[in-house]
């Protein structure tokens, strides 16, 4: 028998980032763009904006920003607070990962 679960952040407004969130936050970082992001998950653009709007409304500072046009294109970054993020979510999803492997030696 195994134990299994997932971790995710909320805010009073709701589901901030879980696993889909925090990877598409880093396939953007990887792209440079949403759209390419959002087509790597097999994810149409406007649910991934979707996802970036709503995490971008509840965070303090926006965690994705777009870059205008010019010569190569416009696209999207990921903000130093959008970087955080990742960071305090894949530290709190190893330490969950201990604690659930602990659980599932116990049963």
């Amino acid at each position: 028998m195994n134990v299994k679960g997932r971790i995710w952040l909320e805010t009073a407004k709701g589901t901030f980032a879980g696993e889909g969130r925090i990877t598409l936050l880093e396939r953007i970082m990887e792209h440079g763009s949403i759209t390419d992001a959002a087509k790597s998950m097999k994810m149409s653009y406007r649910q991934a904006w979707e996802q970036i709007d709503a995490m971008n409304k509840q965070s303090e500072k926006p965690l994705v920003i777009k870059v205008s046009g010019g010569a190569g294109g416009g696209g999207s970054l990921i903000t130093h607070e959008g970087k955080k993020v990742i960071d305090i979510y894949k530290k709190l999803n190893e330490q969950f990962e201990k604690f659930i492997k602990k659980q599932s030696d116990l049963v």
